[in-house]
């Protein structure tokens, strides 16, 4: 049986109270053993030197760490020192984004998608870098179809990715779908699900209106009746999130990379529920 890959996901602090915050975070995560830690950046990569300085605390503390890239703002040069930066340090593992652009942003740079990022690092750095791409089972809010939005996949894939990271979801059809339909477009590297914990509401809302992720009906307002009750919106949101995991786990999924938001308490829970450990 091929090992399955589980993966935590942070985002580059942007305090020194908020790095602190993140050492302890990430030793208590550390514990569950993942594969790997991501750590993104800002909008147009305006925190890519926070997201170096931690992957290499990261890697210094023995874990493998994955730097996401992003094509929007950035020239050959500036990436080419990046990468060359990320191969110094021992790095070898990539997420490799379009990335959005941010409001009031000029040009996009010398590079428009994420498959010409894709063929860039390899041509630059051969098979040095594992290279993860994203992939959106309900689509990519910028596409013109499910189809168009199938043939974008392709291309980063081959372009050279070698696995793919979904956008999150709490519709395991709609994952199950995109899988599919991927195979049937020839791309055979391993999409692993993305999974973003159920803590606050509000914000919940807020990230999915921006990136176009679908928050089922029954989900929204049972979390919409718990109000200010903080409590029962993460009881209910652990038992949703485990439920949607063992269904996907069901499902022959290869990896899970869970958007941990730079805490500690739910991925945790999940972990254990789920008892990943021993998957």
């Amino acid at each position: 049986m091929t090992q399955k890959n589980f993966s935590i996901e942070f985002f580059p602090p942007k305090t020194p109270e908020g790095a602190e915050k993140l050492r302890a975070a990430r030793a208590k995560l550390a514990e569950l053993r993942p594969k790997y830690f991501s750590v993104t950046f800002g909008a147009g990569g305006s925190t890519q030197k926070g997201t170096l300085e931690t992957v290499i605390e990261i890697q210094r503390e023995g874990h493998e760490a994955a730097p996401h890239l992003s094509c929007i703002g950035s020239s050959r040069e500036s990436l080419r020192a990046i990468l060359g930066e990320y191969k110094a340090n021992g790095i070898r593992r990539l997420v490799a984004l379009r990335g959005d652009m941010p409001s009031g942003y000029g040009g996009a740079g010398e590079f428009r998608y994420a498959n010409e990022l894709v063929e860039f690092i390899r041509a630059e750095t051969g098979d040095w870098f594992h290279i993860e791409v994203a992939a959106y089972p309900e689509m990519h809010p910028q596409a013109k179809s499910p189809q168009d939005d199938i043939q974008s996949f392709a291309r980063k894939v081959k372009a050279g990715a070698n696995a793919a990271i979904t956008q999150y979801f709490y519709n395991a059809d709609a994952y199950f779908r995109f899988v599919d339909e991927a195979r049937k477009a020839g791309v055979d590297v391993p999409i692993v699900a993305g999974i973003m914990p159920i803590t606050n509401y509000s914000q919940l809302m807020r990230f999915s209106d921006m990136c176009g992720a679908e928050i089922p009906r029954w989900i929204r307002l049972k979390l919409a009746s718990f109000g200010d009750d903080t409590e029962s919106i993460k009881a209910f949101g652990l038992d949703v999130v485990t439920g949607l995991c063992e269904r996907l786990l069901e499902g022959g999924v290869p990896g899970m990379h869970f958007y941990s938001l730079n805490q500690a308490a739910t991925t945790t829970a999940l972990w254990k529920r789920l008892d990943l450990s021993n998957r």
